[in-house]
């Protein structure tokens, strides 16, 4: 066998072996200030310089955000800073002042530094997927990061179906004219109008993949992707009358892989065996009339992670 067959076989032999790799996700049943540290630790990896802690402060009115008591020890222990940007529907998070209010109302800058990236601009970041977007338009704080820890709440979402870790990186991380090009599928950054133009919703669950790839690119993959499935309503923490959850907590998850871990999530409550008090067909229906496990598809198609997983217990 010639030196270029050997190349190609050991090529191939290497794609193969990559293709068939399970990443790792985590998961505890305890939903704790410590479980979350813990959660944390076991990923192994250890955040350097500045770290953003990217969550959703919650819509006034709404209950079910990731509360400040719970993730204090997680966000001490990195020595981070609470991350968000402002929404693109009105509400009390798309005008910075009521943004600020809302912020306070909700416990968070009585305990954290807490930074709106794009309170006083934005800046345009390279995706690597252009089918829709031809770029992502951030908060531009997020140059001054040097790790992400992505903590998202896993729950439901009106129009993407649920919202997990690739939501929380995408529209979480997009400026208000962000989140418009990314609901319009590239059609505009304007907020007073893009929601003339959400027709297409494969194309906007395609650009939040495509978003959430930019943002884990720019920060060179140094990004910690959590999922806390509590209080998992249908409607999402951007909403401030939500319905209230039919489905009981299950745990935390966390993995260095946000395809896998937004999976991971689904099926677990796809798999769920469903009872009175425990409902996972409200939950269940809002994912797949919205078509939302296509996020995730778009995500490994894109190369932004692997549906390919293994859950570690702790």
């Amino acid at each position: 066998m010639n030196r270029t067959k050997v190349f190609v076989f050991l090529m191939s032999a290497l794609l193969a072996v990559l293709a068939n790799a399970q990443s790792t996700v985590y998961f505890t049943t305890e939903i704790s200030p410590e479980s979350l540290v813990k959660i944390y630790k076991a990923l192994g990896v250890e955040p350097t310089g500045y770290v953003a802690v990217k969550i959703s402060t919650g819509e006034a009115g709404n209950n079910h955000y990731l509360k400040p008591t719970l993730i204090r020890n997680l966000v001490d222990e990195v020595g981070g800073t609470i991350v968000e940007c402002c929404t693109a529907y009105g509400g009390s998070r798309q005008d910075v002042t009521k943004h600020w209010q809302t912020i306070h109302e909700h416990g968070f800058d009585s305990i954290f530094a807490v930074d709106i990236m794009d309170e006083f601009g934005q800046m345009r970041i390279p995706v690597k997927d252009r089918t829709h977007i031809k770029y992502d338009i951030v908060g531009d704080h997020l140059a001054n990061y040097d790790w992400m820890i992505n903590l998202a709440h896993f729950k439901g979402h009106a129009m993407g179906g649920y919202g997990g870790v690739l939501k929380n990186a995408s529209i979480g991380v997009a400026s208000t004219a962000g989140k418009a090009y990314i609901h319009s599928a590239g059609y505009t950054d304007d907020a007073s109008d893009a929601w003339n133009h959400i027709e297409d919703q494969d194309g906007f669950l395609e650009s939040m993949a495509a978003a959430a790839q930019a943002v884990h690119n720019y920060m060179g993959g140094r990004v910690i992707y959590i999922n806390v499935m509590n209080n998992m309503s249908v409607d999402c923490d951007c909403d401030g009358t939500p319905d209230e959850p039919k489905l009981k907590d299950m745990g935390i998850m966390a993995s260095l892989d946000p395809v896998a871990l937004d999976w991971a999530c689904v099926q677990m409550v796809f798999n769920h065996k469903g009872k009175p008090g425990d409902d996972n067909a409200p939950l269940i229906e809002r994912i797949n009339s919205r078509h939302g496990t296509h996020t995730i598809d778009w995500a490994e198609h894109i190369g932004l992670g692997s549906k390919n997983y293994v859950i570690v217990k702790l």
